[in-house]
C-alpha cells in the first residue's frame, strides 16, 4: 500500500506583505501531480492546512480544489488533520459534504469519523481517534490513528483524563488502547498527528520564524517513545523541515512544509514523503522533492553596486538585504534598490561602527533649538554618527505638519 505524506501547507500565508497564493497553486498542482506519478493510494495531509484562523476566500478555494483532485473524485481518500494554525470548526464544517468525495476533515481530537462506502474503498470501522479503511484492491486494511492539534485544556477535555498527568503520558496511554484494541498485525498500521514531537535524549528541534510554537501547559515535550509499538509510521506536522525522530524500521516523520515560508528557512529543499507499507513488515519510504516556489535568501553587501548587481541577477528570489555603510541609506539609494528587484521582503540597513563612542558623560545642553537637540539626541543614540541630509530633511517635514 502507498501513502503520499504531506503537511504544513499554510495555504493564504503571506511573508510580510508578500503574497504567496500563485506559488501555492503551482505546487499544489505538483503534489497532485507526483500522487498521480506515484499511483498512491491514500493522501494524509498532517495539519496546518491554513495559515491562520480565518483563511481568504482564494485560500479556502485553492485547499478544496487540491484536495478534490488528490481525491481523484473519491477513487482514493485524503485525510487532512487540523493543526495549531487551524480553526478546528472550519476544518469540520464541510466533512459531510467532503466524504462523499473521499475527503476526511478532521478538526478535534478524538473524532469519530462517520463511516462511508464509495466505489474503490470505504471505512469499515471507526471510533474515537481512529478509522479503518479497506481497498478493494487489497486484502488486508489499514489503520489509521488520528490526533489533530490541541492545546493541553482540549486535548484533556476530549481525552478524558487526569488533569495533573503529563500530556506525554496521556496522549501514550491513549494511543496505546486504540492500537490494543484495533491493530494487529493483519493489517497496516499508521498515525497522523500535529504536534511538537522530539525524541528523547536528543537535541530539541528548532520551530521556524514565524510560526506559532507550540507550548502544552504541564507536558514539556511530546516524545515519540509515547507512539505505540504497533504503529509502523508516523506522519507528523508543525516542522517544516524533513526530518525522521524515529527509526529506519519505523520512521517518525515531518514531511516538511511545501515552501519555504521564513527566511530561517532559506535554503531548504521541501519534500513530499512517499511511503509503502504492508502489514508486519518495516516501512518504507522516500522524499521526493518538491520544485515549485521561489527560493528565500538572505544576502548582506558593504557596497549599493554590489547589491544591486546581485539583485539585477537573482529577480525570481525573495530577499532578505542587509546593507552595510558608513552612513545611513539616502532617499535615492533606498529607491534604487527597490526599482531594481521587486521581491525585497526587508530591507535591513546597518551603519558600520566606526570606533567612534560618545562618552557616557556627554552633557546635551537642552537650551538649544530643535534642530541641534535633534542633531545631539541622534548622535547620542547612533555611535557618534552624524545624521544625514535625508533624516534632517524628514525631521523638518515632522515639524512643519
Amino acid at each position: 500500500m502507498k501513502i503520499l505524506h504531506t503537511a504544513d501547507w499554510h495555504l493564504g500565508k503571506r511573508l510580510d506583505n508578500f503574497s504567496r497564493l500563485e506559488e501555492q497553486i503551482l505546487v499544489m498542482q505538483e503534489i497532485v501531480e507526483i500522487a498521480n506519478h506515484e499511483q498512491v493510494d491514500l493522501i494524509v495531509v498532517a495539519g496546518d492546512l491554513f495559515d491562520n484562523f480565518n483563511p481568504s476566500v482564494e485560500a479556502v478555494e485553492l485547499f478544496y480544489k487540491t484536495l478534490k483532485r488528490l481525491s481523484a473524485d473519491g477513487k482514493r481518500p485524503v485525510i487532512a488533520i487540523a493543526g495549531n494554525h487551524d480553526s478546528p470548526n472550519l476544518i469540520d464544517a464541510p466533512d459531510p459534504l467532503a466524504r462523499e468525495c473521499g475527503i476526511l476533515l478532521i478538526g478535534y481530537p478524538n473524532a469519530i469519523v462517520q463511516p462511508i462506502q464509495l466505489p474503490n474503498w470505504e471505512i469499515i470501522n471507526s471510533n474515537e481517534g481512529f478509522l479503518e479503511i479497506q481497498f478493494k484492491a487489497y486484502s488486508y486494511p489499514i489503520r489509521i490513528l488520528h490526533t489533530p492539534y490541541a492545546n493541553e485544556i482540549r486535548l484533556k477535555q476530549y481525552l478524558g483524563e487526569n488533569k495533573e498527568d503529563a500530556l506525554n503520558k496521556v496522549l501514550a496511554e491513549n494511543w496505546k488502547i486504540i492500537s490494543d484494541q484495533f491493530c494487529d498485525t493483519r493489517g497496516v498500521n499508521l498515525l497522523t498527528t500535529h504536534l511538537y514531537m522530539n525524541q528523547r535524549g536528543k537535541e530539541l528541534i528548532e520551530e521556524p520564524e514565524g510560526e506559532k510554537p507550540i507550548k502544552i501547559g504541564n507536558a514539556d515535550m511530546i516524545y515519540s517513545d509515547a507512539i505505540p509499538s504497533q504503529i509502523q509510521y508516523t506522519a507528523l506536522g508543525h516542522i517544516h523541515g524533513h526530518k525522521n525522530i524515529g527509526t529506519e524500521e519505523k520512521p517518525v516523520i515531518y514531511s516538511s512544509s511545501p515552501l519555504c515560508y521564513s527566511f530561517s528557512e532559506a535554503g531548504q529543499t521541501k519534500y513530499v514523503t512517499i511511503v509503502d507499507l504492508e502489514p508486519n513488515k518495516e516501512a518504507s519510504y522516500k522524499k521526493i522533492a518538491l520544485e515549485n516556489g521561489k527560493p528565500l535568501i538572505r544576502k548582506t553587501f558593504d557596497n549599493i553596486d554590489n547589491a544591486v548587481a546581485w539583485l539585477s541577477e537573482n529577480k525570481n528570489a525573495l530577499v532578505e538585504l542587509t546593507l552595510e555603510s558608513e552612513s545611513f541609506l539616502t532617499a535615492d539609494e533606498r529607491k534604487l534598490i527597490y526599482q531594481t528587484h521587486q521581491g525585497i521582503i526587508y530591507l535591513i540597513p546597518k551603519v558600520k561602527n566606526t570606533g567612534i563612542v560618545a562618552s557616557n558623560s556627554t552633557e546635551i545642553n537642552l537650551d538649544q533649538n530643535i534642530h541641534d537637540l535633534f542633531h545631539d539626541y541622534f548622535k547620542s543614540k547612533n555611535a557618534n554618527q552624524e545624521p544625514n541630509d535625508d533624516l534632517k530633511n524628514l525631521f523638518n517635514e515632522i515639524l512643519n505638519e
